[in-house]
């Protein structure tokens, strides 16, 4: 008896030094999956809602399983290298090649910063707040949070970010969706090969997958100093990060989908879904789609900026992380406030064409994942590198799937297009 008794206080006190140890180490997988859920996302999810209905929403499921494969495929670089993603790439494939890497990444992610100050001014303007304020105000605080904080203060305000996403929940609960019909959607998946339908699957992909985020997730991990005795729980915190961010895209589509397609509303941004909730489902519901807005958007004009600097920084050897001084890594924190002033400045220009801008940066993300994965097979599959933690037969089947049918959807698209 009095060996059980102990058994159980030394399992009491592993059980709370696991949780604690989790708690310690989570943040990476978790804030970069919701990051996802960012102005351009959440503009995606409710198109796909409001034109489509519940039509899409069964893509989900494997795009959450393709997210999972990913996250944790950079993750597991992260941990075993102690190296970015940008700097394993350099070392492998040479200098030539990550340079063109960088410029197209550049481009792709310069669109998603300026999808992201659209969405702080087109959910500030439903408070009555305008651009020539918000957007300003946002920048500064965004920069001055990066610039000036450590990298243990900066996970812990991107944490508390994560958990407003809420939000858009408790929205979906509000407007009384028909359960029955939703299951029936999962069970029953529709998808018709025409271009209006390919360029929406490309963007939900390209949303949930984009390229950016594997420079950041094995940035940020390999800031944090995750040891491999330790991976499991980095591994943890991917996955729970993959499926938080699909049930507040679930929830986002839900919500357009039975009020907006519904009732034959047309949209074209996240701010139209918010504004023509109000006489559908209440104001209620408008304000608590709005914040949801602005909070995704401020929280992913940190992140996005971010691993763009991140990426550049590692591919060209200069050194990089947040708890560097700027006197450290001038270079890292020049191109973050660079993207931060010019992303905040050309929102201010009038007449951008914020629609398409914040769109097709997702359809662009879509496009160009499949070769950011080609690379991280490549290197994830080298047992000189990673030794014994390659990648199973199963991790690579579904990460080959994922490139090879992204790269199928876009040449289809292309050719209807043309």
């Amino acid at each position: 008896m009095a060996n059980y008794g102990k058994y159980l206080s030394s399992s009491k006190q592993s059980l709370w030094k696991t949780v604690g140890l989790f708690f310690i180490l989570m943040g990476p997988g978790i804030i970069t999956s919701n990051v996802d859920n960012d102005a351009g996302g959440i503009t995606t999810y409710s198109l796909a809602g409001a034109e489509f209905g519940l039509k899409l929403i069964w893509s989900l499921i494997p795009i959450m399983i393709a997210l999972i494969v990913v996250q944790e495929m950079c993750a597991r670089m992260g941990v075993v290298t102690g190296k970015g993603l940008s700097d394993l790439i350099r070392e492998k494939f040479g200098a030539k090649i990550t340079f063109y890497l960088m410029l197209g990444m550049f481009f792709t992610n310069m669109g998603n910063v300026l999808s992201e100050f659209a969405g702080v001014a087109a959910g500030m303007e439903i408070f009555g707040v305008s651009k020539f304020i918000s957007v300003p105000i946002g920048a500064f605080l965004v920069w001055w949070m990066v610039v000036k904080g450590t990298y243990k203060f900066v996970e812990k305000a991107f944490l508390v970010a994560c958990v407003f996403y809420i939000s858009y929940i408790i929205t979906g609960i509000i407007v009384k969706p028909n359960w029955t019909h939703v299951v029936e959607q999962f069970i029953h998946p529709q998808l018709s090969l025409n271009p209006p339908e390919m360029t929406m699957v490309i963007g939900l992909v390209g949303t949930t997958i984009a390229p950016w985020m594997q420079f950041y997730l094995q940035a940020s991990i390999v800031e944090k100093g995750i040891k491999t005795e330790e991976y499991k729980f980095a591994r943890f915190d991917v996955v729970m990060g993959s499926v938080a961010v699909h049930i507040v895209a679930f929830f986002i589509i839900l919500v357009c989908a039975e009020t907006l397609f519904k009732s034959g509303v047309r949209i074209e941004t996240a701010k139209d879904a918010a504004l023509s909730l109000s006489p559908l489902a209440g104001k209620y519901c408008t304000y608590l789609f709005a914040f949801g807005l602005v909070n995704a958007s401020m929280f992913a004009a940190s992140i996005l900026p971010l691993s763009t600097t991140y990426l550049i920084c590692e591919g060209l050897g200069w050194e990089v992380g947040i708890d560097k001084k700027f006197a450290e890594a001038p270079q890292f924190y020049g191109f973050y406030s660079l993207m931060i002033f010019l992303g905040a400045g050309i929102i201010l220009y009038p007449d951008v064409p914020l629609i398409p801008i914040m769109y097709f940066s997702q359809v662009v993300n879509g496009m160009v994942l499949p070769f950011i994965l080609i690379f991280m097979l490549l290197l994830i599959n080298d047992k000189k590198l990673m030794m014994d933690h390659t990648n199973g037969p199963v991790f690579n089947a579904i990460a080959w799937t994922t490139a090879l049918v992204m790269i199928g959807f876009t040449l289809l698209l292309l050719i209807q297009t043309l």
